[in-house]
C-alpha cells in the first residue's frame, strides 16, 4: 500500500485567504498532521454560492508547502489545470460530481499523479469501483477510495454514509479506503462516533473539515470543526496526543 494508514486528512472546505489557511496548518503541523484539505475548486449546486480562489490560490499552497512539512489535498474539476496545480497539490482530488467523468479519469489514471476518488452521491458501490478502474486500468496505483455518503430521504444527515462500503471495496479492490466523515454526515457532533466506527470496519483514514472560525466560514459552516472540537474529535478516536 502506498500510504501508511491510518490516515487523517484535516483542513478547511475551501481555501478563503491565506491567513486562514496558514493559521489551521500551523495548528495541523504541531499535531503532526501533513495531510492538508485546501480546495482551491469548490463546485456548489448554487452559483451565487462561494466557489473557491481557483488557481489563484496556487501561489498560497506553494508558500505553505515552504514553511511547513504538509501535503496538500485539492480537487481538480478540469485536465488542463493539472500542471498549473502540480506546483503545489500533491493529491488531486476527484469529487462526487465528477466520479463518473470518465475523459477526466483516463487523462488522471494516465498522468499517474496520486488520487482521491470519492463516490458518487448516487452511486451504487459497483460502480464505484468501476470508476476506480478507469485510474487504475490507465496505469495509476496510487489510487485512494473515499466514501462521502450518498443520497437519500432522510434528512437527519447531509447523507447518508454506506459504511458498508468500506468492507466491501476492500473485497473487491486492493485499494485503500478512507470515509470522509463531514461531507457524509453534514454534521460535526457525530463526527467522532462514526469515526470510530470507520476505522473499526476497516478504513485506512478519514477526512475531516477543520477551520479556525466555522461561523465566518464561506461553505459548509455548520460541518467544520472548530481547533477545541477537532481536538476533542482526534481523543475521541484515539488518535490524539
Amino acid at each position: 500500500m502506498w500510504i501508511e494508514a491510518p490516515i487523517i486528512i484535516a483542513g478547511p472546505c475551501a481555501i478563503e485567504n491565506q491567513f486562514m489557511l496558514e493559521e489551521t496548518v500551523h495548528f495541523l503541523n504541531a499535531k503532526h498532521l501533513h495531510l492538508v484539505r485546501a480546495g482551491l475548486f469548490k463546485p456548489r449546486t448554487d452559483y451565487r454560492s462561494y466557489q473557491g480562489l481557483g488557481t489563484e490560490g496556487i501561489p498560497i499552497l506553494s508558500y505553505l508547502k515552504q514553511k511547513y512539512p504538509v501535503s496538500f489535498i485539492s480537487e481538480i474539476l478540469d485536465i488542463r489545470d493539472l500542471d498549473r496545480m502540480a506546483e503545489a497539490v500533491d493529491i488531486f482530488q476527484v469529487g462526487s460530481r465528477n466520479m463518473s467523468n470518465y475523459a477526466l479519469l483516463k487523462e488522471l489514471g494516465k498522468s499517474g499523479v496520486p488520487v482521491l476518488l470519492k463516490r458518487g452521491m448516487c452511486a451504487t458501490i459497483h460502480e464505484f469501483a468501476c470508476a476506480a478502474e478507469y485510474l487504475t486500468g490507465y496505469g495509476n496505483q496510487h489510487v485512494i477510495l473515499c466514501e462521502r455518503g450518498i443520497r437519500s430521504f432522510d434528512t437527519a444527515t447531509r447523507n447518508v454514509l454506506d459504511l458498508s462500503c468500506v468492507p466491501l471495496l476492500k473485497k473487491m479492490t486492493s485499494l485503500p479506503v478512507i470515509v470522509d466523515l463531514s461531507h457524509s454526515l453534514g454534521r460535526k457532533d457525530i463526527a467522532a462516533a462514526m469515526g470510530r466506527a470507520a476505522l473499526a470496519c476497516g478504513a485506512e483514514g478519514l477526512m475531516v473539515e477543520v477551520h479556525p472560525s466555522p461561523a465566518t466560514a464561506l461553505s459548509d459552516e455548520k460541518q467544520q470543526m472548530n481547533f477545541q472540537e477537532f481536538d476533542e474529535f482526534l481523543n475521541f478516536i484515539n488518535m490524539g496526543e
